[in-house]
């Protein structure tokens, strides 16, 4: 596509002396404004976009913006260099201005230029900053006009930093080791998905992209870091929606000595902290409804849920027939593969899963959909996992680690033969097998979607906006 061409650009400056954000220009002297203070910051130089222009023969009113804020920049004729160069300026340069902090008459604060510097030149007519860009696959595609444009779109993506590093300060605090595994899988392994494919040329191995961390993590454990975790991406072949998008940003904790217990307790404790850090209060408005992450969270197994979805009582141990003719009169889509323990689950996930506003933990998943949780101590045919949910959607999930290397690879066995009708299941990975032979001590692992968890603390409808540059069909 061939770009609009604007007047040649001037001469752009390779660097410029910045001294300080708008913002903390307003803040030093909000804090003490008096004359003395103005005379004590001096000279000071800023930079940012040109958002408006007003020439008025003798003097020249330049609003410029920054990521903090924005100012008004004042330039007088025949005083000045900057006031020559204005005539070549438009809505969307980059511009570096030199002055001191003063007052216009209108008593609005302004920066009494001495001199600018042309930083950049817009080439294409830049959007109009006072409406904004309401064209969504505009915004996503270009998102470095939504940030300059859209405040709230920019308030969003600081607000999802702010998430990222309260939970990396809360991690350290409870002695946790931030570690980096490989992208690259021989296997897919450590979640139900599909996964991407690609090709290493100098090893001529195809590997995946990770569908999840969660077995070099445990390995890790193995290996005596007793308590780790990751923050990265995954990849999961699967559809886009206002939840999921291919490529998303999750965090895997593993603890030793701890079980699905512990992990409970830790997960609402991590994200009560969150809430609190980025909104100031436990109870938040979500999409216009009210959501309480107030501890302790709900606790509820999944057949005590599904039962009362139903009005039957529902378990692991129930008639596959009758969990069958239940999920025929709801219409959900299953396999003549799938045992009571998958049926079970996708009729708690059609009738009670939207339901679950405030946090709630759903607990005792059963052991057919739950490969790599430890058995349940006292309920045979479960396992000790748990999701936590919140607004209708999961936002983690979480168990006592199998530590038993025979029945790990029973499990992985048993999720290869599931292949025929189940194209997320898992491969046998020998060699996760081979370092839980070695010894994995009792694991408390959890795994949180940080998208979805922002999508939870900004307001956001959709995944797409809490991620910068979400997965797009290219245009033609």
């Amino acid at each position: 596509m061939e770009l609009e061409k604007l007047p040649k650009s001037p001469e752009l400056a390779y660097d410029f002396p910045k001294t300080h954000n708008i913002d903390e220009l307003h803040q030093i002297y909000d804090s003490d404004p008096s004359a003395q203070q103005l005379e004590e910051l001096g000279t000071v130089g800023i930079a940012g976009r040109i958002v408006s222009t007003r020439d008025m023969g003798k003097i020249c009113f330049t609003t410029i913006t920054d990521h903090t804020g924005s100012i008004q920049l004042i330039s007088e004729n025949g005083t000045t260099e900057g006031y020559k160069k204005l005539q070549t300026t438009q809505n969307g340069d980059w511009i570096g201005a030199i002055g001191l902090v003063g007052y216009s008459k209108r008593s609005e604060r302004s920066l009494l230029t001495e001199d600018w510097s042309y930083l950049a030149r817009t080439e294409i007519p830049f959007p109009n900053f006072r409406d904004g860009i309401t064209d969504d696959e505009v915004r996503i595609r270009q998102r470095y006009l939504d940030l300059t444009v859209n405040p709230e779109s920019l308030a969003r993506f600081k607000q999802r930093s702010k998430i990222v590093q309260g939970i990396r300060d809360f991690m350290k605090a409870e002695d946790f080791m931030e570690v980096e595994t490989p992208t690259f899988h021989p296997i897919a392994g450590g979640a139900s998905a599909r996964p991407f494919t690609t090709h290493h040329n100098a090893l001529d191995t195809d590997f995946y992209l990770r569908i999840a961390p969660e077995l070099y993590l445990k390995r890790l454990v193995v290996g005596g870091l007793e308590r780790v975790y990751e923050i990265g991406k995954n990849f999961r072949n699967e559809g886009i929606s206002t939840r999921h998008n291919p490529e998303f940003t999750m965090m895997e904790v593993y603890a030793a000595y701890w079980d699905c217990e512990d992990q409970m307790g830790f997960t609402e404790r991590l994200v009560n902290h969150a809430v609190k850090e980025v909104r100031g209060q436990e109870v938040i408005d979500y999409q216009g409804e009210e959501i309480d992450f107030g501890l302790p969270w709900r606790r509820v197994t999944m057949d005590t849920l599904a039962s009362e979805g139903t009005g039957e009582d529902l378990s692991v141990e129930t008639d596959i027939q009758k969990l069958r003719h239940i999920a025929d009169k709801l219409d959900i889509d299953y396999n003549e593969g799938f045992g009571p323990g998958r049926l079970l689950a996708e009729i708690f996930e059609e009738t009670s899963e939207k339901d679950l506003r405030n946090p709630t933990f759903v607990t005792d998943y059963p052991e057919e959909i739950s490969p790599l949780a430890r058995g349940h101590r006292s309920r045979p045919g479960y396992t000790e996992r748990f999701e936590a949910f919140a607004a209708g959607r999961e936002l983690c999930n979480g168990y006592t680690e199998l530590n038993n290397a025979s029945v790990q690879l029973e499990r992985f066995m048993g999720q290869e033969a599931d292949k025929e009708y189940d194209p997320e299941a898992m491969s046998v990975d020998i060699d996760y097998v081979k370092a839980l032979r070695y010894g994995l001590p009792p694991t408390g692992g959890m795994g949180i979607g940080i998208d979805r968890l922002a999508m939870l603390l900004t307001n956001t409808a959709s995944i797409r906006d809490v991620i910068l540059f979400p997965s797009l069909k290219p245009l033609n």
